[in-house]
């Protein structure tokens, strides 16, 4: 997998090494586990799906963080990305909006040794009492940019989110330059599915 990735663009030797130390099978049915390490997305319940290997070295390559740095994740989903994260060695915080996945992955990344801070909410507000992140990765497509995640952002800071209605949607970082200026680059096409507003309560 690892060869693969590399030779689909991925660089970070760092961002690979962390997806080397977490075993994916973990994250899926067993019925998928033959098929885990091919660059494959996943349904995973809930109508949500395990993204990519690909679209989580690039997402994870992305935030261009040290060692420490403190991230917030939007969509905890299956865990996987989450493991990535934690494995860089950031300090994560991650919100889901599916019970179902909410109430799954805590126990396996627990299981697994990692200790993210989880939340179940609406990854639209992001998670200010513990603002502001270093990075923020946003794990599912987005119709818009959710004002509150830029307005989260440490100066330097970075937004990695995916971007736009359908099927497929273009990949964008937001880099805070100063209190009110951003500097957006775009990354290319990616599939997610949908982000959604959450009717469950922040905390």
């Amino acid at each position: 997998m690892l060869d693969e990735l590399r030779e689909m663009g991925i660089q970070d030797e760092a961002v690979l090494s962390a997806m080397d130390r977490v075993p994916r099978h973990f994250f899926l049915s067993s019925a998928f586990e033959q098929f885990a390490y091919q660059n494959k997305a996943f349904q995973i319940g809930a109508g949500q799906t395990i993204s990519k290997p690909h679209t989580v070295a690039r997402q994870t390559e992305l935030l261009q963080l040290e060692s420490g740095a403190k991230v917030l994740e939007i969509g905890t989903g299956s865990g996987y990305q989450c493991a990535v994260l934690c494995a860089m060695n950031y300090k994560v915080f991650s919100i889901e909006r599916q019970r179902l996945l909410f109430d799954t992955a805590g126990p396996l990344l627990r299981k697994m040794g990692f200790k993210p801070d989880l939340f179940y909410g609406d990854g639209y507000k992001g998670k200010t009492v513990f603002a502001p992140f270093d990075g923020i990765i946003v794990t599912c497509g987005a119709p818009e940019i959710p004002e509150a995640l830029l307005m989260q952002l440490s100066i330097g800071g970075r937004l990695v989110i995916p971007v736009g209605e359908g099927e497929k949607q273009r990949m964008f970082t937001f880099t805070r330059e100063a209190e009110s200026s951003f500097r957006r680059e775009e990354h290319g096409e990616f599939a997610f599915v949908p982000m959604l507003a959450s009717r469950a309560q922040d905390r």
